[in-house]
Parts: structure tokens; sequence; C-alpha cells
């Protein structure tokens, strides 16, 4: 290595050299970082100590790290914990990855400024740890001007030995592509984040020039990460490997949670309208979640928690501060495993909210600013309100909504400091139409049930996790409606038709009339459609389809039975498996089915295998990174990979009892092959498991060569249940996850239908049944198109279950299967929307 001969390093800053141990920070005065010399400065200017590469500069500006031909990483700190200055008083004067020469000047900085606002001026100039060099001498307690003698530096003994293994730096690097719609916003954020939270590794993320620590999620949204990105990720210390699979993991899970919310069908709403007014009385805003309300105006209006700037003891705020965020992340915690009812959208949120209330620069930012004298709810509303102006600056509307995440963070922390447990703010009258600039979500959350008839924002965005969880609560509501609509009274009578994007103030008698008229007809469907809905499925012409759901949780089972489902048809046990660093036991896993299966009743319950692998990565299983997950080692193939885990699986199914018949779902099978070698694992297991003799196998047809073996398949299993996210992705080879093509991936394609037509007939040729549990299932409009095409069974999303039963009951299955006929003769997936259009019209 070029670094083999010592390396002397000039002074990069006038002052006074010092021993670290007079820094007045833990970090630095035990050396955690490394090895090193401190300078209390005299001079402004921070230049560099000998010729490197610029390879992190912080986002505050405060701190860069240099990197020698050698391999030597020199951290230059100035200044203590300003970090909380956000950059303020701090001029760059180089760029990430340019090459410097000793003496070149890196940055300037107002002493003056940091003197009065930072914790110390004290500068650590840091060998690091992992970089392999040790300090031979230094110069210590004595000025320096810019370009003295500092210190000595020469490899460690066992650097060449590093070296020659491949890491003398010790630090390594990977490049990951981003193949989130959204990029990097809240939730990825988190989930990146929480995954190197057992790691020891230090962790960076470059993107266009900039940088941020991985371990932080604010740091990271602030990046403004787009779909198509390519993240420079690196790592040093001794999980730095892991650390690298793991960010990659989490970005293929994201990326695989967001492809999972998308093929869910989506209510179809007016096209996003930029905010107006009109002179009747009308105000169009963006659709956040669609559905019609009639009720008076609630304005809301946020109040703003009184905080004092000075504080008392360092040690007294910092310890309110701990405790006022050890409350918050109680109720988060509970919010993230979700309580009875929890929307999905709700738990997602709060883990997320949870990791941001983790992130270690904001806490270090919130005790940098306590240690200078202020108050905890003063620190904390400071690092928070500079990270909320951080992301407020960037292009991406998106990212741009996380902001009510921080401040909605930080309205929760300083509830707490004041003895709070929710904001004082009174509940709005039942069936009020809220008014609001914007809402957080714990605001929403807070409402009781069923009192909030709507929402009107003036701000916001139909992405912001407001509007998510309005959808997922089914509460009406327009965001981006512009000032306006704050200056209506409270009291006003309100229709709001998110369908259309609008909302009418004041619209006279007769319209109210009318609104309420048709808001009733709407609820006594939907109330006869629910009561409707708990008796079996049959076409208008008598004949039987079932009607089961789609489930990952004991709360969605619960909510399944309420509308209507005849059983389960696919339990995603993925949820047992993921986010954790170890596998479910035989007893864990047969615990929550039991628990499913009590919840279902006599219902039948089918418990799919793990679906691992490729874009589901298990974070204790050593897969391969792939060129292209979706054509790797995923489904059933994983499983067989790694029997053991299998097996396990397979006795806690076989362990599971209930009053309904449990059934087993394989996924990914493409050839007969796989079906008989896992029967022949549970004949192994019929020794200790007699049920393993009867209990019923089927298969999923997700791809075009099961489709088309659909016949053979069927001889050696009970059942066949079509997959139609991913038989779409590899019947049409568009990725479910590729921006550019997501319009075109629609399972109604003609191609797609054939095959779905094809799996169908073969399982009733072979006397077996065909259902379809994917998300062409969940769209009420496919309905009769499905059952003329000869399926039998769907499984769908919970919610949709009652409109499902209440479409089939309309159609003759003599009507369905001319639909269907048609379908095959389109000539894109369009035309068959259009045609499934115009049949529904026909028969509403």
């Amino acid at each position: 290595m070029s670094g083999e001969q010592p390396l002397v390093l000039l002074a990069p800053l006038a002052g006074w050299s010092a021993p670290l141990e007079e820094v007045p920070d833990e970090v630095f005065a035990t050396r955690m970082l490394g090895d090193g010399l401190a300078i209390d400065p005299t001079g402004d200017t921070l230049c560099a100590p000998c010729d490197a590469q610029v390879t992190v500069i912080a986002q505050a500006h405060h701190a860069l790290t240099l990197r020698t031909p050698g391999g030597c990483e020199i951290l230059l700190h100035v200044g203590l914990d300003t970090v909380a200055l956000a950059g303020q008083g701090f001029a760059l004067r180089v760029a990430l990855n340019e090459t410097v020469r000793a003496g070149a000047a890196l940055l300037t900085f107002d002493l003056d400024l940091l003197a009065r606002q930072a914790k110390s001026v004290l500068t650590p100039v840091i060998i690091s740890a992992e970089s392999g060099y040790r300090i031979v001498r230094r110069s210590l307690d004595r000025e320096v001007q810019v370009g003295d003698f500092l210190m000595e530096v020469a490899p460690l003994a066992s650097a060449a030995a590093a070296s020659a293994a491949g890491g003398a730096r010790g630090r390594l690097t990977r490049e990951l592509r981003v193949r989130l719609e959204h990029g990097l916003h809240a939730r990825p954020a988190a989930l990146l984040a929480a995954a190197l939270k057992t790691l020891a590794a230090d962790v960076r993320v470059e993107v266009r020039g900039r940088e941020a620590n991985a371990r932080s999620t604010t740091a990271l949204m602030a990046l403004g990460v787009q779909q198509g990105d390519t993240l420079k990720v690196s790592a040093s210390g001794p999980d730095a490997a892991a650390a690298l699979e793991a960010l990659e993991g989490a970005l293929r899970a994201a990326a695989a949670r967001e492809a999972t919310a998308t093929a869910a069908p989506r209510p179809r709403v007016a096209p996003p309208a930029p905010a107006a007014a009109s002179s009747s009385g009308e105000l169009t805003g963006v659709v956040a979640s669609g559905g019609l309300a009639v009720g008076p105006a609630a304005q809301l209006r946020r109040p703003e928690l009184e905080v004092t700037e000075q504080g008392g003891p360092r040690t007294q705020e910092s310890a309110a501060l701990d405790r006022a965020r050890a409350a918050v992340r109680g109720r988060l915690e509970r919010g993230a495993h979700g309580g009875e009812g929890a929307p999905p959208a709700a738990r997602e949120i709060a883990a997320a909210h949870l990791e941001l209330l983790e992130d270690p620069e904001l806490l270090s930012g919130a005790r940098a600013l306590i240690a200078q004298g202020k108050s905890a709810g003063f620190a904390w509303r400071q690092v928070i309100r500079a990270q909320a102006r951080a992301l407020g600056a960037l292009e991406d509307a998106r990212l741009r909504e996380r902001v009510d995440d921080l401040l909605d963070l930080e309205a929760q922390v300083l509830l707490s400091l004041a003895g709070l447990n929710s904001s004082p703010a009174p509940q709005p009258p039942a069936g009020a139409i809220i008014i609001a600039r914007d809402l957080l979500p714990s605001q929403l959350l807070g409402f009781e049930g069923g009192r909030v008839a709507g929402l009107c924002l003036a701000q916001g965005g139909a992405t912001s996790h407001a509007s998510i969880l309005a959808a997922a609560m089914g509460i009406p509501a327009l965001v981006a409606l512009g000032p306006g609509i704050l200056a209506v009274p409270d009291g006003a009578a309100l229709v709001l038709d998110a369908d259309h994007a609008r909302v009418e103030i004041d619209p006279g008698a007769e319209r109210l009339a009318q609104a309420r008229a048709l808001l009733g007809t709407r609820r006594a469907r939907e109330v006869s459609e629910q009561a409707a809905a708990q008796q079996l499925c049959y076409t208008a012409d008598g004949v039987r389809i079932e009607i089961l759901a789609n489930v990952g949780s004991l709360a969605e089972a619960e909510a399944a039975v309420r509308n209507g489902a005849e059983g389960c048809g696919l339990l995603r046990t993925e949820f047992l498996f993921l986010e954790r660093q170890s596998p479910p036991t035989e007893a864990e896993q047969t615990l929550a089915y039991r628990r499913i299966a009590s919840a279902l009743g006599a219902r039948p319950l089918t418990i799919r295998t793990l679906d691992a692998g490729g874009d589901k990565p298990i974070a204790y299983l050593p897969l391969p990174a792939e060129e292209n997950p979706a054509l790797g080692l995923r489904g059933v193939r994983t499983s067989l990979a790694y029997p053991q885990l299998l097996r396990t699986q397979l006795r806690a199914v076989l362990a599971t009892e209930g009053p309904g018949e449990i059934r087993l779902l394989l996924p990914m099978i493409t050839e007969v092959a796989d079906v008989q070698a896992v029967r022949a694992m549970l004949v192994e297991l019929s020794g200790e498991r007699p049920r393993a003799a009867t209990l019923k196998v089927g298969v999923m047809i997700e791809t075009p060569a099961s489709a088309v073996l659909a016949a053979q398949l069927a001889a050696v299993a009970d059942f066949l249940s079509i997959g139609t996210n991913d038989l779409t992705q590899y019947t049409l080879a568009m990725d479910r996850a590729h921006p550019q093509l997501a319009a075109r991936l629609d399972a109604l394609h003609p191609a797609v239908l054939a095959l779905i037509g094809q799996a169908a007939q073969a399982a009733r040729g072979g006397g077996r049944h065909a259902a379809v549990c994917g998300g062409l299932a969940s769209e009420v409009l496919a309905a009769p198109l499905l059952v003329g095409l000869g399926v039998q069974e769907l499984s769908a999303v919970p919610a949709v279950i009652p409109k499902l039963k209440a479409r089939i009951a309309r159609a003759s299955s003599e009507a369905c299967r001319a639909l269907a006929q048609q379908a095959l003769r389109q000539e894109s997936a369009a035309a068959v929307r259009e045609l499934l259009r115009a049949h529904e019209a026909a028969h509403a």
C-alpha cells in the first residue's frame, strides 16, 4: 500500500494544540472515533493537513473527512455540537470527492458566532479508528500556525494483512439503485435506518454530491433521493459488509412493500386540480380520499405550544427530554404494532415516526442546544424546525410533505414535556367537515371514531401521511384548497364532493337536500351490501362463487369476517418472518396461525408458505444479491433452499387446529417437481404429525410456465390459486417497480386473461377448483369477467368483499361467459377496461 511510509500531517488551523482528553465530549475524549488531538482555534480557515481526497462533507458543513492515497482517514470537526447551527457561520471552499493539496483551504467559519453559540470551539483532528493507522508522534500544548508540524502517523502492522484481504482502508462501498416510485420518503428512509440498528458500522450514503448518515432518517430524507437515483453507500467497522447487505435488502423490501401497496385497488377519482375559487361558492382542490360528505364546517387551528428558551441544569433538561421521548416511544410502539381495527397505514406511519424519534442527528442536535443552556422543549423544537426547513427546500413535493411528520413528532414530544398525552384542542362537533391549514397524522387519529365526516385542507398533498390515513379510514378529503377555505366560518353548510375534487360552501337548501339524499342512498346501499355479504355468494342464476379474503394479520382476519369473507384464501405468512433478526419458532408460528383460525371460526384458512427472497429479503438468510430479484431465488425456491426453515413452518401448519379446514398454498411453482418435493417433506413429517397425510396442498399460478402446465400441476395439487400480480409482470415482461411501465402493467391485458382462462379450464378438467388471489380479484369491475373465465373462488382484500358479492349476484353465469369471450378478443387492457365499464353501466 502507498501508506507504508510514515505520513506527516500539518496543522490545518491556527491555534493552540491540546490533547483529546481536554475535549468536553466523551465521544472524542474517549477516542470512540479514533485517536488524535484538538486545536483551540485563533484563525477562521480550516485547511488540508496533507494531500488527500474529500470523502465526506457533513450536511451542516461543520466537519469533513479526508482520505489519503494510502487509505488514512482524517476527520476534521470544527467545534462541538456545531451540527445544531445547520450550516450557519460556515462556508465551504471544496466539493465532495475533490482532491486537495496540503494547505488548501477547506472551509471558513465565523469564529465569533461559534464562540457565542457552540458548546466549544475546540476542533478535534481525528485519525479514524478503522483506517489502519496509528499516531507515532504529535505536537501538543503549543501554539501552531497553518502548515506547522502537527502529527506523524504510520500504518499498523496489521494493516498490510488487511490490505491483502482486500480491506486496508476498512471501508467497503456499493452502488444501489433506487426503484421506489416516490424516492426515499419517510417510511423507506426509516426502513434503511432500522436495518442498521444492530450492526457495528459507520455507514454513509451519497447521491449527487450530497452525503448523509445512513442511521439518520431525517438526513436520508433530506438528500432528496428520487426514483432511478444511484446511491453510493460506504461502510466501515466490524459489520461493514453486513451493513451493506442490510441496506440493499432494506431497499428491496421497501420497493416490494410499495409494489404490494400499489397492487391493491384504489378508488378512481378525478385528476388533481389546482386550487381555485368560483363565484358560485365552490373551491376546487386535489383529491386525497374520494367520497361524499355533507355537514357543518369546523375550523381547526393548531395551537402553538409555548416553550421557554432558557432551561435549567443540563442534566435536568436532558432527563426531561428522555422521559418525554420515552412516553412518545411507548405510544408509537403500541401504534406500530396495531390496536383493534387499526388501519395498516396507521401502523406504518407510527413505525416511521418511531424511527424519526430515534434519529441520532435530531437527538445530538437537541443535546447540543441543551448543553448551551436551552430548555428541552426549545432544543427539540429548534432541531425539528431546522430539519423541516431542509426538507421544505427540496424540489420534490412528496418529500416536502414529510415536513408534517417532523412537526407531528415535535408536537408529540412537546405535549409529553408539558405532561399531556394529546393535544388540548377540543373534539369537533359530530358529523363536522374539518377545515384546517394542514393536519398532522396524530391529530386525525385523535378524533373520536365516526365524528369527522370529511376533511378540507388549505395545504398538503395527496401523498401526505394525513391523506393516506384519511383514505385508509374512509374519510372523504381534499387538500391544496388554498387560503380561501380558511375564511369559511364555523357552522357553514358544506357539500364535500371529493369524487369530483370540489367543496360547495352554503350551496342552498335544495342542493343540501339533494346531496343528503344521494349520501343516504349510498349509505343504504353500503348497509344493504354489508348485510347481504354475510350470506354465501351466488350468481343471478345460482352458480356458487366463493368469496374469501387475503389477510396478513389477526386484525385483518377479523375485518374479513366482519365484511362477509367465507374464509381466508391467502394468509401471507411473511408478517412473521420479516423485519427481525432470527426466524420465528414453531411455537410462535403455531400460536399466530391458531389465533387467525379461531377468528375465522368454521371458515377455511389457506396458509401460504413463506414467500421470500428476491424482493422480500430476510435478514437471517444469506440470500445472494441478484441483478433481477424477480427472476431469482424466491417463493418456494427459497423454502426448498433452506429446508429446515420449511420443515419448521410445515410443523406449525400441521399443529394448527381450528373449527375450519386448514390448507397449504405453495408460492412461485413452475414445475411438478417443486410440489413433489414439498409433498415428500410432508410424508417425512407424517410419523410425528398424522394430519400431514390429509392436508390439502394448493399451488400458485404466477408465471406463464405454471399456467401452461396447469393441467400437470392440477394432477399433483388439490387446488390452484392464480396470483395475477406476478403473472402480469412475467407475461408482459414488465417490472412491477418500473415507473415508466406502471400504467401499462394491467392484469386485464388479454394475454393475461387467456392464461387465467387456461389455468381455470385445466383445474376444472382435473376435478380441481381454481381461485384468483391476486390484485385483480379485488377489482369489482373485473368480477364478472373472472367468473366467465371459469374462476370459482375470489380471494380479495376484506374491504371490497360486500361490493364483490353484490356485483356477482347481479350477473348470470351465461352473461359472464359471453363477457369473457368478448374480453379475450380485445387488443389491449385499455379496451378490456372500456368493455367492462360499458357492461357495468348496462347492468347497474
